[in-house]
């Protein structure tokens, strides 16, 4: 059994600790607003973007010599997983959810007898895939001095990735990340951006749509346009990912205050019982004495 001063220190840790979570939650709360309509003002751009890309490739006659960005390699054996997360914890399972996404299709490729490669955006994603996938890393990135993430680290990965697949150092990628829905739901994504999967199964469907005239001619333009789109994609994500972060680590940070709350009326019953037990003890041992005397 602790003694009083021991439940007495406990109970104010704990509300100590209730006030940082407190004001954890406040401090996501207010920044979840601006995120949550930057990650919704995005996803039109985005949507148009592919919608572009949709239209031109099925303009395109030649599709041997069409762009690889949205073609492929014509191989399916060596797969780039990008894998972006946070660079901070104290968020519930944000970045557990991401990882746990990625380690499904992970399995899945090495079950198929084919050659993974991770890339992971984000320190939180590396310190989960490192103990059982940290042979097949082969690039990590944060952004942890960064007070904000713009398109220009966008482009930054964005351009990594363009690299490694002229150097065809794999012939599918693919990248995750958590969606936004509302604050107490994100959605984990996986979105295959080399060759592009909704123009592959568009093209495949061989859906009736409005056609249009290019100047330049189409491949010209999806040359300029592919790269930029894998960059766009990336900003999306990490748009999602802003809002999914700041939305999760309220929902945690308010269920983590409401369970110190708890704990504290807990430990406060049994501060109370203890120092009501002690008194009790002390008058009896008064009596006891009086008596004897």
């Amino acid at each position: 059994m602790p003694s009083l001063d021991d439940l007495k220190k406990r109970i104010s840790s704990v509300k100590s600790t209730q006030k940082i979570t407190k004001a954890m939650k406040m401090v996501a709360a207010a920044k979840l607003r601006k995120a949550q309509e930057n990650a919704e003002k995005g996803r039109p751009f985005s949507e148009k973007m592919n919608n572009i890309i949709l239209n031109l490739s099925k303009s395109i006659v030649d599709k041997d010599n069409a762009s690889k960005f949205l073609v492929g390699t014509g191989k399916n054996n060596i797969h780039l997983c990008v894998v972006i997360t946070a660079d901070r914890g104290l968020c519930g399972g944000f970045n557990t959810n991401i990882c746990r996404k990625a380690k499904n299709y992970f399995d899945q490729i090495i079950k198929d007898g084919k050659t993974l490669k991770i890339f992971t955006v984000g320190s939180k994603g590396h310190d989960q895939l490192k103990r059982a996938y940290g042979s097949y890393i082969i690039e990590k990135v944060n952004f942890k001095g960064f007070r904000k993430i713009t398109y220009n680290e966008a482009e930054e990965i964005g351009n990594k990735i363009i690299k490694l697949f002229q150097e065809e150092q794999f012939d599918v990628c693919k990248i995750f990340y958590n969606k936004f829905k509302n604050v107490i739901t994100q959605i984990p994504q996986s979105q295959q951006i080399i060759p592009i999967e909704s123009i592959k199964k568009e093209q495949e469907e061989k859906k009736s749509e409005n056609f249009y005239e290019f100047e330049p001619e189409e491949n010209e333009i999806l040359d300029n346009l592919l790269p930029r789109n894998i960059s766009t994609q990336i900003f999306k994500a990490f748009l999602e990912n802003a809002a999914s972060e700041q939305g999760s680590r309220m929902t945690a940070m308010d269920n983590a205050t409401r369970n110190a709350g708890d704990l504290v009326d807990k430990l406060t019953i049994t501060y109370n019982r203890s120092r009501q037990a002690a008194i009790t003890k002390e008058l009896i041992e008064i009596i006891s004495g009086a008596e004897s005397l």
